[in-house]
């Protein structure tokens, strides 16, 4: 077995301002339970802001590697065999292709905070995904990283 081409890997982690959010989550129940004294408020100041932030870090789980001869992008696994071009898109064209060009059949991997993107059709017959969108703030080494390992399989 040949060693993969160099691996790719990137966590589509929530932007640092979601933290913030997620503290001021907790302000907000700390306030809510303030007329109930002391330790409920300092209770509803940790527990919110530890709900917030399982909730953004659960948000900003996925990863995105190209290992072994395979994509694997949040829960789908593909052999890079079954895929085919790779398209860089910029915010713009990532825009287009989350809104009026979009395939409903596609998968997507889309974040609303990470501007750029990667579109990679899939050409296996068997497949009825017609491409994955995936945002990536990296799409370029994204794309190389792929034809990297399709060259390798």
């Amino acid at each position: 077995m040949q060693p993969s081409a160099t691996p790719y890997e990137e966590r589509l982690t929530a932007p640092r301002s979601w933290w913030l959010i997620s503290f001021l989550v907790g302000v907000s129940m700390a306030l809510i339970l303030l007329p109930f004294g002391t330790l409920p408020m300092l209770g509803g100041l940790v527990g919110g802001t530890a709900a917030a932030a399982v909730v953004a870090s659960a948000y900003g789980s996925p990863r995105i590697r190209v290992v072994g001869g395979f994509l694997i992008a949040g829960e789908a696994k593909i052999p890079v065999t079954a895929l085919g071009k790779a398209e860089v898109l910029d915010a713009e064209e990532a825009r287009a292709w989350r809104t009026y060009k979009a395939d409903t059949r596609a998968f997507l991997l889309l974040r609303a905070y990470i501007p750029g993107a990667l579109r990679v059709e899939v050409t296996d017959p068997d497949d009825p995904t017609p491409y994955l969108y995936l945002s990536t703030r990296n799409p370029e080494r994204l794309a190389q990283a792929l034809e990297a390992a399709r060259a390798t399989a």
